[in-house]
């Protein structure tokens, strides 16, 4: 073992000799760290990363993460594995060198990229949440089966410009269909998929002709999802893999800074209270009610419902944030009705498909 991983697992085990007198978790709700933020009045920035490294003890590390974050005011969603970490977080600017040098002082994550949103909010998350599981990306593969560290090419704007312009590569949007509605890059393939862990084989078996003649080159939000998926898809055949560095985050960053031309049409969705940032001015998905162009995401305000779904100012106005005339309906009982009418029922994926549903009139969907 080397000295600098001795000396991370030293620290962390002596973080935790006093961790039961510390704060693991939440106290406050989200209202009340809204007023918070609200009253201190100072900048957040919005920001993602992850790193694949081995981590022997993830609730250990877990707790170690959730003192360090909680005194930096650091608020966000986390996911830690044996696998790695999967961070979404929101901190204070001012506090920002302090948060880097934190990360730093951890060996696998010194210098890691760090996707800073473009668009910031200082209401992005409003609760910390370290969560150990038992993948930091749900993909299903079984790691043990391939070499997840033979990954495809990462390359940065210029080149997956240069990329996609080529008629021999095959252009792969690996997120879900929810995402790539309200934005894509052109001539992209948007698999209709509700999860990561589907596309997979359906990505393979649509393209399996094309193993050895064209470049398969893809995306997603910030990278993560292509880091596994290069390597699977290497592992199966695939010869000429290529991947965007930092995902639609960076590549964004890249054509601003640079002054590049930008392919991407639309919004990116992100997974926190923004649900999206503009990357171009281009409008290319319709309210799920009306129809009529709009590309802003919007949970439906039926607590026993929450659809995901697309909702343009005018039918928010109408409906009051719900997605159907039942659901606006359920919204106008007593707080208490509401509560004894979703008694018992569990808002899994497997009921509410974020964004499909029968009541939006102008939404493809499937129902499984």
């Amino acid at each position: 073992m080397s000295a600098a991983i001795y000396t991370q697992i030293s620290t962390f085990a002596s973080s935790t000799l006093n961790v039961y007198s510390m704060q693991l978790y939440n106290k406050l709700s989200a209202e009340e760290r809204r007023e918070l933020i609200r009253e201190a009045g100072k900048e957040r920035l919005t920001i993602s990363f992850y790193q694949y490294a081995r981590i022997g003890n993830p609730q250990l590390f877990r707790n170690h993460l959730f003192v360090a974050f909680d005194t930096q005011e650091v608020l966000g969603r986390i996911y830690v594995a044996h696998e790695g970490i999967n961070a979404q977080l929101s901190i204070p600017a001012d506090r920002f060198e302090e948060f880097k040098d934190f990360l730093d002082g951890i060996y696998f994550l010194e210098n890691v990229r760090l996707n800073i949103a473009r668009e910031h909010d200082n209401e992005s998350f409003l609760k910390l949440k370290v969560k150990v599981r038992n993948k930091i990306v749900a993909d299903g593969l079984e790691d043990e089966t391939f070499d997840v560290t033979n990954k495809g090419v990462h390359v940065d704007a210029v080149k997956f410009n240069e990329l996609i312009a080529d008629p021999d590569t095959i252009l792969v949007d690996m997120r879900n269909h929810y995402e790539s509605e309200i934005g894509h890059f052109q001539n992209a393939w948007t698999p209709d998929v509700d999860t990561f862990r589907d596309s997979l084989d359906i990505i393979e078996e649509e393209i399996k002709e094309h193993k050895k003649d064209k470049k398969l080159v893809m995306y997603c939000t910030g990278g993560i999802r292509c880091e596994k998926a290069s390597a699977y898809y290497k592992h199966r055949g695939f010869e000429d893999v290529y991947q965007l560095e930092g995902g639609i985050i960076e590549y964004h960053r890249q054509v601003t800074e640079q002054g590049l031309e930008n392919k991407f049409r639309g919004k990116n969705f992100v997974f926190d209270h923004r649900l999206s940032e503009k990357i171009s001015d281009e409008v290319i998905s319709n309210c799920h009610q009306c129809g009529n162009p709009c590309d802003t995401h919007t949970n439906c305000a039926n607590e026993a419902c929450h659809l995901l779904f697309i909702q343009c100012e005018d039918c928010k106005t109408k409906y009051e944030n719900t997605c159907s005339t039942e659901c606006h309906e359920v919204i106008q009982l007593p707080y208490e009705e509401q509560k004894k009418l979703r008694a018992g029922k569990y808002n899994s994926n497997n009921i509410f498909k974020k964004g499909r549903s029968e009541k939006l009139k102008f939404k493809e969907h499937k129902i499984d």
